[in-house]
């Protein structure tokens, strides 16, 4: 297989690098550049931005910065990585305020044609952590703050496959299980 060019989004908001998340997005760069993938990473804990207000402003409104290099970033990967513990049953705000401001319109979103995904040929991988069992979350919860996630911003904007590793049972601290098994899809670049 030709290298991947991989993009991995580091989504806790605590920029610590003690977080599991951080070990989690760590492990699977090491896997993807010792497999000879290209590796970029995106913490997004550490950056500042703003929160879009408006549905005129999503629509239209300039990027920050900061948001126009990540959606650099995302247009150079051909394959995404996004690490995030669960929260309320989805992602933590910052991420998701994140997400809102880089699949935007113009950049993600067709502003002509309704329900048309700029971003195709990315494949994308979401790796989420949570302290209640795996099976817990898949079939009493419904894993739907992953789905609106996949859906909601992934495959609305092109993106496939989606893959997901659904990591439970974890109690924040860095767990050499899943560690190792994060390191191996980075080998593998899926």
């Amino acid at each position: 297989m030709a290298p991947r060019k991989v993009l991995i989004v580091n989504g806790h908001p605590d920029p610590s690098d003690e977080r599991l998340c951080a070990a989690l997005a760590g492990g699977y760069a090491k896997g993807a550049s010792a497999a000879g993938h290209l590796v970029r990473r995106i913490d997004v804990g550490r950056l500042d931005f703003p929160l879009i207000r408006t549905a005129a402003e999503f629509a239209t409104g300039e990027p920050p910065p900061v948001i126009r290099e990540a959606q650099a970033a995302v247009t150079w990967a051909d394959h995404l990585v996004v690490v995030y513990p669960l929260w309320l049953g989805g992602v933590p705000a910052l991420l998701k305020g994140f997400f809102e401001q880089v699949f935007r319109y113009g950049f993600a979103l067709s502003a002509e044609k309704p329900m048309k995904g700029l971003l195709k040929g990315r494949s994308v991988r979401v790796i989420v952590t949570m302290g209640m069992p795996a099976p817990v979350f898949r079939w009493i919860f419904g894993a739907y703050g992953l789905k609106a996630i996949e859906r909601g911003i992934f495959w609305i904007s092109g993106m496939g496959p989606i893959r997901h590793t659904i990591l439970g049972g974890i109690d924040g601290k860095p767990a050499p299980r899943a560690l190792k098994t994060v390191e191996g899809l980075g080998w593998d670049g899926i």
